[in-house]
């Protein structure tokens, strides 16, 4: 790609050759932004000059507020333009540069956020930053342009001292922990540390105490699993407690469907706005996960409603899932949600907004700064609201608010989102009996193994036409867990094949044979200041921890032993870190609890019987069981556990393998889900 200046020759925006809606949010800016290329780097050293580099992404609040105050200002974008070449990323485009840049802000021992602001030597190697900068001083927080100026006269009289200061800072970041003593981490371990989290939750709101509340899914499925392992009713509860105050809190649209990143208080009342395609899909996973155990009623009624919301507003016409939706709209973060008593009055009509009001504390003082956000937190107890009456209520809401200027839509479609909700809408339309969510799941799916693919290989970013290649491992340990939950579901060996396709180019462009475990970056991508090695969860679970989980499933589904040798060796490798870790690899510990416990359970036949075997099968809790559909025993592998016993019965039958050991045949369906509870 061209990014050279259009016009008089002299530097100017690059932006608006780009497909990221969060960089042509920036194409205007008077700041002569470049996106990160080779030339920009090679800019800052012609013209020796650090490297300001700002990361953020669409739906950012306060990186909003930095825009319209810095970087929409002539004065400031003068100092940015004369001091430093200026390089814009796009955190969900490109993750590996953000993890890189925002693990040495941690190693400054600074707290990490977005925008994330680092000043960096021209080969791209950092030095210095910090997140939202203000333009002005504030609150003993200089203000941007005098951060600006510092850091350039420091760059120009002290380089010496700041090269040692970046060395250093490169070593950390090159630091990778070895498993000379790996741990020894079994049930104990597991139990113990469920335990201790336990401790940390809210016992009156759900969460982990305090605020912001973020829903932290990997925390939630490990307290689940703690719960099913060890019969412990108080794990369930403290999920259960959670996802009831987020699923009637102010963080949950109530009108509309989906959930909100977090809430900034300890209620769950008041959201950050911003809707992500990978929290709404934890969130319908966990859904769908404790509603196969609880049958809680207000469970299917969410997770109806997110899937509605998916469907109607992140689904694209190209037939992937947009990214986010934005916190702002007309300059103000949450105008979109919220609502005045008056105005609901407008809608519904006297007595029906004092029905209404009742039910989702809407009064004429506010709930939220003078107005109201719609929830259900002063009448949780009442667990279902599906009546007639309320949804026709709500629809009328929803369609007056359709009339409001919309949030911006970041309509980019990334392959591991797009792979999570994938997976999630597989497991919900099982639990939930909703084919037609099936369906949906498998359109994207197949978009994604098309169109986003070019020469075998995973893109990372599809929008209007153009695919950023190669993808990371994220990308291929998520579509791999799609596909992988595809074929549970429908016994498509297609399915499995892909999966295995994409764990061996897993294996050959992205593992870390020298430490075990997975780079994010492939051996052939673009080559960055250090390789991303991170195992630790972020908002979305690990790459080494989704990994992990899909590398347990195909042991059991092929029943190729390799499998179960390479997972193995990858909880050999991680598993010391993670036990250091506290919080920080869950997914690798919830991997840990499938391949120690998961039931594996095998249905062979074709018959009817078997069709009702494998529906009771594919409601159980997916986190916990893994499916195999074998249409008679020839088609298990040769020294599946459960291959001898499949050749001597006659008509489907079931058995529940766990540890390479299988149980007698079941041919009920009530006695099989008795059966996999009793194992």
């Amino acid at each position: 790609m061209n990014h050279a200046a259009k016009g008089s020759g002299h530097p100017a925006n690059r932006l608006a050759a780009e497909t990221s809606p969060y960089l042509l949010q920036h194409k205007h800016n008077p700041v002569n932004w470049w996106p990160w290329v080779p030339e920009a780097l090679a800019e800052a050293q012609r013209s020796n000059r650090p490297i300001l580099l700002s990361i953020g992404y669409a739906a950012c609040h306060w990186c909003h507020v930095m825009a319209h105050e810095s970087f929409e200002d002539e004065d400031v974008a003068a100092v940015m333009n004369e001091l430093f070449v200026c390089i814009k990323v796009d955190r969900e485009e490109r993750p590996d540069i953000d993890q890189i840049y925002m693990n040495a802000l941690h190693h400054l021992g600074e707290q990490g956020g977005w925008p994330l602001t680092m000043f960096l030597f021209p080969d791209g190697s950092p030095f210095w930053g910090g997140t939202y900068f203000p333009k002005l001083p504030d609150f003993g927080r200089p203000a941007f342009t005098d951060v600006l100026q510092s850091v350039a006269r420091v760059f120009r009289e002290q380089p010496d001292k700041i090269a040692r200061h970046r060395d250093a800072l490169i070593a950390r970041l090159s630091e990778r922990a070895r498993a000379d003593n790996p741990a020894n981490i079994g049930l104990a371990e597991l139990d113990n540390a469920a335990a201790l989290i336990a401790q940390s939750t809210d016992p009156v709101h759900g969460g982990l105490r305090g605020a912001p509340k973020f829903p932290q899914c990997s925390v939630l499925e490990f307290l689940w699993r703690a719960g099913a392992r060890t019969h412990d009713d108080h794990f369930f509860a403290a999920v259960t407690l959670t996802m009831t105050r987020m699923s009637q809190g102010g963080i949950y649209d109530h009108l509309g469907g989906g959930y909100a990143r977090y809430s900034v208080d300890d209620k769950w009342l008041v959201p950050h706005f911003e809707k992500m395609l990978y929290d709404n899909a934890q969130i319908l996973d966990l859904l769908a996960l404790d509603h196969a155990r609880s049958k809680n009623p207000l469970y299917r009624e969410r997770a109806t409603e997110t899937v509605d919301w998916l469907r109607r507003e992140m689904l694209t016409p190209a037939g992937g899932f947009a990214s986010s939706l934005d916190a702002d709209s007309e300059g103000e973060e949450g105008r979109f949600y919220i609502w005045s008593l008056k105005e609901i009055e407008e809608v519904l009509g006297t007595t029906d907004a004092a029905d209404f009001a009742a039910r989702y504390d809407i009064t004429a003082n506010g709930n939220f700064e003078g107005r109201n956000i719609p929830n259900r937190l002063r009448s949780i107890e009442v667990a279902s609201d599906d009546s007639a009456h309320m949804r026709a209520l709500r629809e009328k809401l929803l369609a007056r608010r359709e009339s409001r200027v919309r949030p911006g839509l970041d309509d980019k479609i990334l392959a591991d989102w797009n792979g999570l909700m994938i997976a999630a809408l597989v497991h919900a339309a099982c639990v939930f009996d909703r084919p037609d969510w099936l369906q949906i799941a498998r359109a994207v799916y197949d978009f994604v193994r098309t169109t986003m693919t070019r020469d075998g290989r995973l893109g990372h970013s599809w929008r209007e036409g153009r695919l950023l290649v190669p993808a990371l491992a994220s990308d291929y340990a998520a579509m791999g867990r799609a596909a992988l939950a595809l074929f549970e579901a429908t016994g498509d060996n297609d399915c499995l094949v892909q999966a295995l396709r994409w764990q061996s180019t897993l294996d050959t462009h992205y593992a870390d044979v020298e430490h075990g475990g997975y780079y994010l970056t492939a051996a052939d991508a673009e080559g960055l200041i250090v390789r991303p090695h991170s195992s630790d969860d972020d908002a979305t679970p690990n790459h080494d921890g989704l990994i992990a989980q899909n590398l347990v499933r195909l042991a059991a589904l092929t029943g190729d032993t390799k499998w179960r040798a390479r997972i193995d060796g990858l909880f050999t490798a991680l598993l010391p870190s993670a036990t250091e870790k506290g919080f920080g690899q869950l997914s690798l510990m919830n991997a840990l609890d499938l391949r120690l416990t998961g039931a594996e359970i095998v249905v062979v036949g074709e018959d009817a019987q078997a069709g009702a075997l494998l529906n009771a099968a594919r409601k159980l809790p997916h986190a916990t069981s893994i499916v195999l559909h074998a249409p008679h025993a020839e088609a298990l592998a040769a020294d599946h556990p459960a291959q001898a016993k499949a050749r001597s019965v006659r008509g489907a039958a079931a058995f529940v393998c766990r540890q390479q050991r299988c149980s007698l045949p079941v041919s009920i369906p009530k006695t099989l889900i008795e059966l996999v509870a009793k194992l």
